[in-house]
């Protein structure tokens, strides 16, 4: 029930966030394409009825001149004339001509004279004979209830306007144009809209949601759900994104049961030397026999298990300097063979006593001296051979060399024991990794070595050598840092 609350939140989270993209998106645009959708559909309108209106008003006014200038020659042939220009109108089939009398009732009209004695009553007329000048109507007959565009001219005889010529024809066909061009803008919109919503649910479905469910993921990673991993079903950036976030998920799942591995080893490593030196301590002080011998055998014991607690303890606060950045170089110029050779000699014995034969192959070549810190890398060299020993002392052998390979110094320690598997040698190096050795130590030695190398500029490589066993490699660049 709890993982079918989690995958229905985590649904509610998706449809939530489809719906606040819709709307923070869509709804905008939405508005804007009406806006668009008005104004133009506003503009196209004004365009057809503005263009009707200016070839109305130029016929008007030419007719108007031409009957003032050759018809009306006397003001008692006026009526005469009007009703044969009427009668002569080429445009009558769809525009009507009426010849208004000075009161604003229809003398002549070119359409069988039904409107003959009737007042329009629109307002063009009573402009164009109070002012003398043309003027236009456009809205709906008063008689008819027509969508009507009308425009009138006043005539004048002498000085003085007598009459007006009006020109009348019906919105309809424009009406219904100017509609099909704003059924057509619509019809834009609308598929410009449907292609903003198709294009945001692709966007939703290909980039936001595979976001949230990353999101998602890194919220349950910093929780503590360390090593979850999310189904990649990518194949663009995303899929690198997804890729990234499960490799963290991994390392970072690896690194914390490696440290949960490192502190349960290093509180078994510890209570091991420090209950040999009190039990140790305890026999000593409670020897009334005043043995010799065996005061002499504790002793011995207390002082090699405390030397392994400093030496546990400084590879931790090496450690810990190393991850804070102050793990730092006291540096001079350091005879590299000379401090090998003295490891060598210093181990040699101890090995002997533990049946290890040591053997040391020095190079052919007086080695130059280099600049670094003898005291850093005579803990590598002593960190190498405590691991050949520890790890590889079941082939009772142990083979260094150091020899001049172009413009490096090269060490070479190798064990014949069972060797790393190859599946761990890519760890070997990493803080806390311990494999399957079950050998003593906190499995961070060989992480500070790497460490302690790579700050004089050299390399730290190890591996399986042929024939069986490990063999560790240390490149130091001759000539300093």
């Amino acid at each position: 029930m709890q993982g079918i609350g989690k995958l229905e939140r985590k649904a509610l989270r998706i449809r939530g966030l489809r719906q606040r993209w819709i709307v923070n998106t869509v709804a905008p645009i939405f508005i804007l394409v009406i806006l668009i959708v008005t104004l133009f559909s506003a503009g196209v309108a004004s365009y057809y009825y503005s263009s009707m209106r200016t070839g109305l008003e130029n016929k008007a006014q030419t007719a108007a001149d031409s009957f003032t200038s050759y018809f009306m020659t006397s003001f008692a042939e006026y009526n005469q004339r009007a009703v044969s220009y009427a009668d002569n109108f080429e445009d009558k089939d769809h525009i009507e001509l009426q010849f208004i009398n000075s009161s604003g009732r229809v003398q002549v009209s070119s359409t069988s004279n039904l409107t003959a004695g009737t007042s329009p009553g629109t307002d063009d007329i009573a402009q164009a004979l109070s002012t003398g000048k043309m003027a236009h109507f456009q809205g709906s007959d008063p008689q008819t209830g027509e969508n009507i565009l009308s425009v009138t001219c006043p005539l004048a005889f002498n000085g003085k306007v007598v009459g007006a010529m009006r020109y009348i024809t019906s919105l309809k066909n424009v009406n219904t144009q100017v509609m099909i061009s704003v059924l057509i803008i619509l019809l834009v919109a609308v598929l410009c809209m449907a292609l903003v919503i198709f294009s945001n649910l692709l966007f939703i479905n290909n980039v936001v949601e595979p976001v949230a469910v990353v999101s998602d993921a890194a919220k349950r990673i910093s929780a503590g759900s360390y090593g979850i991993q999310v189904e990649n079903r990518y194949t663009d950036e995303l899929a690198e994104l997804v890729d990234s976030i499960n490799d963290m998920s991994l390392k970072i799942g690896q690194n914390e049961k490696m440290k949960t591995e490192f502190i349960s080893s290093v509180s078994h490593e510890l209570r091991t030397p420090l209950t040999a030196i009190n039990g140790w301590g305890e026999t000593i002080l409670g020897d009334t026999g005043e043995d010799p011998e065996q005061m002499r055998r504790g002793i011995r014991i207390i002082l090699r298990e405390s030397r392994r607690l400093t030496s546990m303890v400084e590879e931790l606060l090496d450690f810990s300097k190393m991850e804070d950045g102050r793990f730092t170089l006291q540096v001079e110029e350091v005879d590299v063979q000379a401090e090998f050779e003295d490891t060598i000699f210093t181990y040699r014995q101890l090995f002997r006593q533990e049946g290890i034969e040591l053997e040391y192959e020095p190079g052919d070549d007086l080695l130059e001296p280099i600049t670094g810190d003898p005291e850093r890398l005579k803990q590598v060299f002593c960190n190498v051979l405590d691991n050949a020993a520890k790890h590889g002392g079941a082939g009772k052998r142990i083979a260094a060399s150091i020899n001049r390979e172009g413009d490096m110094e090269v060490i070479r320690v190798r064990d014949f024991g069972p060797g790393i598997p190859e599946a761990e040698l890519p760890f070997v190096k990493q803080k806390f990794y311990k494999g399957s050795s079950k050998a003593r130590g906190s499995g961070i030695g060989l992480a500070v070595c790497d460490e302690i190398v790579h700050l004089h500029n050299g390399t730290f490589d190890i591996g399986n050598a042929e024939g069986g066993g490990c063999v560790v490699t240390i490149r130091l660049p001759m000539g300093g840092e």
